[in-house]
């Protein structure tokens, strides 16, 4: 299949992307250097980690392959859970809470057991920004954990949601300094670059571009790269555009509703209700209903 794409890199926000630079063994490396750049200075310095199986009930086909679960060995020997996905706009935070519950479901022991949890961290990288967020454009990096508001103070330090509202990031090439700032950088403008800017020579980011690089993929990989660009593109246009009307009618689109005609233009767009299904979650009996309504 010929490549349509003129994109030299791919989109690291689309399922393929994602997986490609985060999602096997083989390049963990770029997994942990990424990760230590994010995580709190009390997890700290990851120094191995491994893949855990992703089967847990209740996640759909394109979930496994957007969410990763994490077992992560730091310098001390200390053990922590990192649950890390790739956010979907819709119900982002509800997703986030609910999918964070599995890996402190399975630390549980059968028979006698006393509850004690090791850490667990889930991150989420963003595409987006949170419509309360729209007003605050300099926080990129939250980091958010139970909190007691009679004291002030943190009631459960081992559970910690780490976002990251990349949109807001805008330094330029040559105001970064840090690696966050780099990792920032290199992840919003990845698609957009056509080199390999002189900041970014360090051999984890040089192994970033290496694999990032579409005219290295086989036919096959490029076929599926396509899709899963065609798929983002489609769904961040849809919802996009859903904002942008809402906002200058002054409608408060409905979530419900906001999903349903998010599922509606991908069938338009040819895609079938079983995928739109698997995808949105919406069951295929509404959506042959709503489709039926709409036709």
């Amino acid at each position: 299949m010929p490549q349509t794409t003129t994109d030299r890199y791919i989109n690291p926000f689309t399922d393929f992307g994602f997986k490609k630079l985060f999602g096997s063994e083989m390049n963990k490396d770029l997994l942990i250097a990424f990760l230590n750049t994010l995580l709190p200075k009390e997890a700290g310095i990851i120094a191995d980690l491994t893949f855990l199986p992703n089967e847990q009930v209740g996640r759909s086909e394109l979930d496994r392959r957007a969410i990763f679960d994490l077992h992560c060995k730091n310098e001390r020997g200390e053990y922590f859970i990192v649950e890390m996905q790739q956010a979907k706009q819709d119900y982002f935070r509800d997703r986030s809470v609910y999918y964070a519950s599995f890996p402190i479901q399975q630390q549980a022991i059968k028979g006698k057991w006393n509850y004690y949890l090791k850490p667990v961290y889930m991150v989420g990288i963003l595409d987006f920004i949170f419509d309360e967020d729209r007003a605050d454009d300099k926080i990129v990096h939250h980091e958010v954990q139970l909190f007691d508001h009679a004291t002030r103070k943190v009631f459960y330090d081992k559970l910690t949601f780490i976002y990251l509202e990349l949109p807001k990031f805008t330094k330029t090439i040559d105001e970064l300094e840090s690696n966050f700032d780099k990792w920032c950088y290199l992840l919003s403008q990845l698609p957009d670059l056509t080199d390999r800017p002189a900041k970014l020579q360090e051999k984890v980011f040089l192994k970033v571009f290496e694999l990032a690089e579409i005219a290295k993929y086989t036919p096959k990989e490029v076929a599926e790269y396509e899709e899963s660009l065609k798929v983002y593109r489609d769904l961040k246009n849809v919802i996009d555009c859903a904002y942008d009307e809402g906002k200058t009618e002054g409608i408060a689109i409905g979530e419900e509703i906001g999903e349903i005609k998010v599922a509606l233009q991908f069938i338009k767009n040819g895609m079938s209700v079983e995928q739109v299904a698997s995808i949105t979650g919406i069951s295929v009996e509404m959506l042959l209903q709503a489709f039926q309504k709409n036709d």
